[in-house]
């Protein structure tokens, strides 16, 4: 028996549960080979992508998709609007810092207790914040952000105050200092949106998940059932928090250093904006909006200098050379045209085009079956 494209029915019943394994498996294939190659796509990277820069661009669009990742957990899953999320990026980056500074210990005991104390500051933060919920759950979160933001900024002897943190080398294995091995940390902030990935696609599949999204639409229901729905979205709020501190320690070696910014509302707000970009709820789309919005957050600051955008008339050539304020354009037509984020687009588009190809077959169905209860009768 085969379907209307020629597929054997059996064997896309098969193949259909380990598709999205496999198609994930070739791109991260791809992913891992593509410092070795020389590709260049103009206007969009600033050269082949076996050069330091280009690697360096790309490494930190990782980096950021990996954010996202972790908030589209938080937010897709559970459906929490955290106006913090960025303190615990921040906590994995200057928790590196800090560790690798004052107790001296090597990178990989380093990471491992930055990621802890991620952990636990998200532990202590979200047990308070989801007391309440909806509105008042983000403006407690982002209280604790503006909260560490302060911290960091006043505390000039650990944490560098606005000036930021260096990222002590003497501690870090030398194949991950220094422009030329850039290649190496390319690699590693792709084993760390694999290892975020991973993590997200274990809880959205597992029973906290399904919890968690079952409280996302209804809490009152689960309590109901006798369930409990403070200790699923705890979990949840903490695993994503890992994650997002994971994602802060290599952008903490990516950078050799970091920022004040890293902790502060801002950047939780444009990882908002990354995971609406890509489609809320959809993993693949939080990696493409991570991705597109770095791209083009870093393009566009060249754009705006470019010589023919000086030559313009002031009424165009101060909007035009501002950045923000084309991401922010290029925001709204999304919202407006593409509600669904990029992955819900294609999504619907596939539902959609699902649902013709099934009532044309069972159309054809029932015009096959017309002659033979003509025989019948």
């Amino acid at each position: 028996m085969t379907t209307t494209t020629g597929v054997p029915t059996l064997v896309r019943g098969r193949l259909g549960p380990a598709l999205p394994f496999l198609v994930g498996g070739v791109l991260v294939v791809v992913m891992a080979v593509l410092p070795l190659l020389n590709i260049s796509i103009p206007g969009i990277l600033p050269g082949p992508t076996y050069t330091p820069g280009t690697l360096a661009l790309l490494s930190l669009c990782l980096v950021f998709a990996a954010l996202a990742l972790s908030y589209n957990l938080l937010l897709g899953t559970s459906g929490m609007l955290s106006f913090g999320h960025a303190l615990y990026f921040g906590a994995g980056a200057y928790g590196l810092g800090v560790v690798l500074r004052f107790l001296e210990v090597p990178l990989w005991p380093g990471i491992l207790i930055a990621l802890l104390g991620g952990l636990v500051i998200a532990l202590v933060t979200g047990s308070v914040a989801m007391r309440v919920n909806g509105i008042p759950f983000a403006m407690v979160t982002l209280a604790f952000a503006q909260a560490g933001s302060v911290l960091v900024r006043r505390n000039q002897q650990i944490t560098g105050g606005e000036e930021g943190l260096r990222l002590p080398v003497e501690h870090v294995p030398d194949w991950l200092v220094g422009v030329a091995n850039t290649r190496n940390l390319y690699w590693f902030t792709l084993v760390v949106l694999v290892v975020v990935y991973l993590v997200v696609l274990w809880v959205d599949r597992s029973r906290l998940g399904h919890l968690a999204q079952a409280t996302r639409e209804n809490e009152l229901r689960v309590q109901v059932l006798g369930l409990h729905p403070y200790r699923a979205k705890l979990a949840v709020f903490v695993v994503a928090a890992g994650c997002a501190s994971l994602s802060g320690i290599a952008y903490m070696l990516l950078q050799s250093g970091t920022q004040p910014s890293a902790v502060g509302a801002d950047l939780t707000i444009t990882v908002l904006v990354m995971v609406v970009l890509g489609g809320v709820g959809f993993r693949w789309g939080a990696i493409v909006g991570g991705v597109l919005y770095t791209i083009l957050d870093q393009r566009l600051t060249v754009l705006a200098r470019a010589e023919w955008i000086q030559d313009l008339p002031g009424i165009l050539r101060v909007p035009l050379s501002e950045p923000l304020f084309l991401l922010g354009v290029l925001f709204i037509l999304v919202v407006l045209f593409l509600p669904g984020g990029i992955a819900g687009t294609v999504d619907a588009a596939v539902r959609r085009r699902r649902g013709e190809r099934t009532r044309s077959e069972l159309a054809r169905m029932d015009d096959s079956a017309e002659p033979r209860s003509e025989v019948t009768a």
